[in-house]
């Protein structure tokens, strides 16, 4: 017995150091690769009313629509690169970060995202987790963004707009005719506009930000942006050339 013991621990030591023919395909490991998972949900709400995103973080996309309803559509992916036996432990943090809708009333809509408060004021606050939102709204709502930092992109809105970012890029499309009421501020980054407005850079444009003011003579839309470190893009046409999100 003591023999065979020896000689089995001697071959699996052997296997080790020199691998037995066909041991790799055992333990073979394929590419890394970030893993996501797509969630949407949709709640029937009435054109005109004031619908509230607060603490989105990653890529946020709203578009407005002709349908009485809010559609919303979060990618949640691995912001590390696993091997395909670990999906599930790397998907395991995205039930952490939840996506949750509260409709106050016919009229307002709350989309709240919840990290748990553990993480909140760690470096890696969203456990790993990375988020992208491609939310649609009915175009004549009024719409109030406190996003937390990525990109953000508005268009086709044509209720007042209050989106406030601490950092990342905004762009904002302006196609209805209008008249605007703009306020547009960065802390640290640049505004640049199709409007012909009041521009006031603060000592240097991109090390201390930027206030761009435009204001029609006729009844206003409420346009009012501030960007904490980045930048504003306000757009009267879709660009042809694809913008960069970061």
């Amino acid at each position: 017995m003591t023999t065979r013991l020896v000689m089995a621990f001697g071959l699996s030591m052997l296997g080790t150091i020199y691998p037995l023919p066909g041991a790799e395909r055992i333990y073979e490991r394929g590419p890394k690769q970030s893993f996501e998972v797509t969630n949407t949900q949709r709640v029937p709400f009435a054109r005109g009313g004031t619908i509230r995103l607060d603490k989105s973080y990653g890529n946020l996309t709203v578009e407005g629509w002709d349908e009485a309803a809010v559609e919303i559509t979060v990618i949640k992916s691995t912001d590390s690169f696993y091997e395909p036996s670990q999906q599930a432990r790397a998907q395991r943090p995205f039930a952490q970060v939840r996506v949750v809708t509260d409709r106050r009333s016919d009229k307002e809509l709350v989309i709240s995202t919840i990290i748990p408060k553990r993480r909140r004021f760690l470096p890696n606050a969203t456990g790993g987790v990375t988020a992208e939102y491609r939310i649609h709204v009915p175009r004549e709502s009024r719409l109030l963004v406190h996003h937390d930092n990525g990109y953000v992109w508005v268009s086709d809105v044509n209720g007042d707009l209050d989106v406030r970012s601490h950092s990342g890029d905004m762009v904002v499309m302006l196609t209805d005719p209008g008249p605007y009421s703009i306020d547009a501020r960065t802390r640290m980054g640049s505004v640049s506009s199709d409007f012909t407005g009041k521009s006031l850079n603060r000592l240097s444009q991109c090390l201390v930000g930027s206030h761009f003011g435009y204001v029609s003579q006729a009844s206003k839309r409420q346009i009012y942006l501030r960007m904490g470190r980045g930048s504003i893009e306000i757009l009267q046409e879709r660009p042809d050339r694809p913008l960069e999100q970061h």
